[in-house]
């Protein structure tokens, strides 16, 4: 069976060019010298996310982001559940378009699973660093 990069939708929402998105991810883990595996990108809304933040995290905040890693080795695998109301309020936080936001955030879930950390602010530093760099990698074929 074959390593899959899939998109679920759990909000009123989907990505425009899925095919697009699935060759990025797949740029980002070759250039960090990776693998991909299975990867689920899961988009939902505040609510979806804060159920999953305290059943299995315990933690009662709403995030962007939560990601389950299942990598092995080199080979990438995972669920990235991302809340499309947070990713459109740090949007308007930062004075950033809503499709940069989102890429960032993609980026950054899966630049966990390649050992990326964000605890300390060297980590964090080097992390908001690596999503820039692979946020230029995203680009559409005209």
């Amino acid at each position: 069976m074959e390593a899959e990069i899939n998109f679920f939708y759990e909000t009123d929402f989907s990505l425009v060019g899925e095919n697009v998105f699935k060759k990025w991810i797949i740029e980002i883990i070759e250039s960090e010298s990776k693998q991909y595996g299975d990867i689920n990108f899961i988009f939902c809304d505040d609510e979806y996310l804060h159920s999953i933040n305290l059943k299995y995290l315990d933690h009662d905040t709403l995030t962007d982001i939560i990601s389950f890693d299942y990598t092995e080795g080199d080979t990438i695998s995972g669920d990235i559940f991302i809340s499309i109301q947070r990713v459109k309020e740090n949007a308007e936080e930062v004075s950033t378009r809503f499709s940069d936001e989102l890429k960032r955030v993609m980026s950054h879930g899966v630049l966990h699973f390649c050992g990326y950390k964000d605890k300390t602010e060297r980590e964090s530093d080097l992390m908001r660093r690596k999503e820039e760099e692979k946020m230029q990698l995203f680009h559409v074929e005209q």
